[in-house]
């Protein structure tokens, strides 16, 4: 069995939930920004969220949300985590916190060691990290691209905070992405797509015997 927390991001499609608990999932990621092929509406993943069951974390990822954008989501949706995947601060990230009483996981990108330097500061705000690579210049999503970092830049590098791995994890390449950076947790959307939005259930649960036997 793996001791490997998994998050499937990006669900769309009510299928796409029993897959992924059977593949060993945490974690369920929805995603609310419309410009993402995962976007939903409040009523799909309302309906979704309440079929997830109890025990597996139900976790909303937004981009630079407002107060306004965030009351309307958790009136709506029964959530236990909010995932902030914009250029939020500290400052906000804290705000949000404090503001909803949820969880906060902050996702920060990384392209090179320079990056590592801005995560002390959320760190210190933020309930857990997803670490995730970077999008290239111009992209129109922060995450989601299937893209993959160094994991030497995180070899071995320990947080006061749970963190998640992220970027271009695929069945193929998670154990080895594992055993490289020590990660406990990681999180997967386009790598068990079979186009952008739609989960394929037997990379789903490729992904996740990919971890038990890796």
């Amino acid at each position: 069995m793996s001791t490997t927390r998994i998050k499937f991001c990006g669900l769309t499609d009510p299928a796409d939930i029993p897959a992924a608990i059977a593949a060993g999932a945490t974690y369920l990621g929805f995603v609310f920004f419309p410009k993402s092929p995962r976007h939903l509406s409040l009523e799909v993943a309302r309906d979704m969220a309440l079929s997830v069951p109890v025990g597996v974390a139900k976790v909303a990822l937004t981009v630079n949300a407002d107060d306004a954008a965030l009351d309307a989501l958790t009136d709506a949706v029964p959530l236990d985590m909010l995932q902030l995947h914009g250029s939020e601060t500290p400052e906000r990230v804290a705000e949000v916190r404090t503001r909803y009483g949820l969880p906060v996981m902050k996702a920060l990108g990384v392209a090179d060691a320079d990056d590592l330097d801005a995560i002390p500061a959320f760190e210190a705000v933020a309930d857990q990290l997803l670490i995730d690579a970077k999008p290239p210049k111009g992209a129109d999503l922060p995450g989601g691209n299937g893209l993959a970092f160094d994991w030497h830049l995180i070899a071995g590098r320990e947080w006061s905070k749970p963190w998640m791995l992220a970027g271009g994890l695929t069945p193929d390449n998670v154990a080895q992405a594992v055993a490289m950076t020590g990660a406990r947790q990681v999180d997967v959307s386009s790598g068990v797509e079979s186009a952008p939005g739609v989960k394929d259930g037997a990379r789903i649960a490729a992904f996740g015997a990919a971890l038990r036997d890796g």
